[in-house]
């Protein structure tokens, strides 16, 4: 190979290991834009925030910009859009600390109570059997024929 070749190389190289970078700055802005929302009022993700003459939404996506050409980490974006405008900015809870019972007692509340009911309905199950009309249990006596005779007495008209 040339030498100018190899150059050429060597740029097109470096050129798509910034375009590879840009692009990850695109796709974190639009991950991080679509976990927040539009502290306008009208409680829509960030990034689609169609609320028209929006205050919040271009000051907040202009801020979410300086953080992540910043360089800031993900977790330290979402903590200072947290301590700047509240936890409501956040569209889901962040994992840690006391957030992780965001996402454990809704869990563990509907196993609870599946597994609570599947109890129940068989403690029921176990309790009664219901006897099948016209098929005499083993503990059922059969009426004797003094029961009988008074029960046509009694249906007589």
């Amino acid at each position: 190979m040339t030498r100018r070749r190899t150059s050429q190389l060597v740029v097109l190289f470096f050129a798509a290991l910034l375009a590879m970078g840009a692009m990850d700055a695109a796709g974190r802005f639009s991950s991080i834009g679509h976990k927040l929302v539009c502290t306008c009022g009208c409680t829509q993700i960030l990034l689609e925030c169609n609320h028209v003459g929006c205050p919040d939404s271009p000051k907040l996506i202009a801020e979410l910009r300086d953080k992540v050409a910043g360089g800031d980490g993900d977790t330290s974006i979402f903590n200072w859009f947290a301590a700047k405008y509240g936890p409501t900015v956040l569209a889901t809870p962040m994992r840690g600390g006391f957030d992780n019972v965001a996402w454990i007692v809704p869990v563990s509340l509907f196993l609870l109570a599946t597994f609570g009911t599947v109890y129940i309905v068989h403690r029921w199950n176990r309790r009664s059997q219901p006897a099948i009309a016209g098929v005499p249990t083993p503990t059922s006596q059969t009426p004797s024929d003094d029961l009988r005779d008074r029960i046509r007495r009694d249906t007589e008209y």
